[in-house]
């Protein structure tokens, strides 16, 4: 099946059975996106040398954690 028969048979689903597919897409996709984060953010995942860099700018007091220049309103 290619991807346009599966368009034209989601199209076909009722109303119902269509916002079913769609939630089960996006927790899919959140699951996904959750663990390309976890990797990332891993030893010696891809994102560990953008936290080096923060930590040292936060250690250097050239910016702040969140918690502490969080605005209250």
């Amino acid at each position: 099946m290619n991807l346009t028969e599966i368009q034209h048979a989601i199209e076909a689903l009722p109303s119902e059975q269509q916002a079913s597919l769609a939630v089960w897409l996006s927790e899919r996709d959140r699951l996904q996106w959750d663990l390309e984060l976890e990797q990332d953010f891993s030893p010696g995942g891809a994102g560990m040398a953008l936290l080096d860099r923060v930590r040292a700018q936060v250690g250097r007091g050239e910016s702040k954690p969140m918690a502490e220049g969080r605005e209250r309103r």
